[in-house]
């Protein structure tokens, strides 16, 4: 088992501790998986990593076995979800444009903007699916349960989003030599 594992065990043990190091040691990947879903909203990120931890916390007897991150992303997808369904008057997809003033002098910079901008344009299972097997080097099975969606169904997620991506990133490229 897992140091993240035993930790999650012996919070639903009682220990507060144990839980109070699991949060330190995957709030940061969490905010950013949060964070690209979002599209960029820090605020909103935060409160729902702030809310799955805490949903976390009440239900941490309920870990099994398997990847505690992953098991902190399902639930924060779900909050996500269930965010997006509150908002439908305020579509997500209304969110801040991600660092629209930053400078573009750098070419890793704006190379990082130019992804940023294009991973908004996704459609969210496609983002989330997108950012657990690249960003954050989960397996095609560890995002599938994260996500709660069959194997399959991830994989066309993460092929439809790749496409997309290169798209995207191949017309602003295109207007960029232009």
């Amino acid at each position: 088992m897992s140091e993240s594992g035993l930790l999650a065990h012996e919070a639903a043990a009682g220990n507060a501790a144990a839980f109070g190091t699991l949060v330190r040691q995957h709030q940061s990947k969490l905010r950013g998986f949060l964070l690209r879903m979002t599209r960029g909203n820090h605020a909103l990120a935060d409160d729902l990593a702030q809310e799955t931890f805490l949903e976390a916390f009440r239900k941490i007897a309920q870990f099994g076995t398997g990847s505690f991150f992953g098991w902190l992303c399902a639930i924060a997808y779900s909050r996500y979800l269930m965010e997006a369904r509150k908002r439908k008057l305020e579509p997500l997809d209304e969110a801040d444009d991600i660092a629209a003033d930053a400078p573009e002098t750098e070419f890793t910079s704006a190379v990082k903007l130019d992804v940023e901008k294009a991973m908004a344009q996704l459609a969210p299972p496609q983002r989330a699916a997108l950012t657990l097997c690249f960003a954050l080097g989960f397996s095609n099975e560890e995002a599938a349960a994260a996500l709660d969606m069959p194997l399959g169904t991830l994989k066309s997620h993460v092929n439809r989003g790749r496409k997309k991506l290169a798209v995207l990133l191949d017309a602003w490229r295109n207007r960029a030599v232009s």
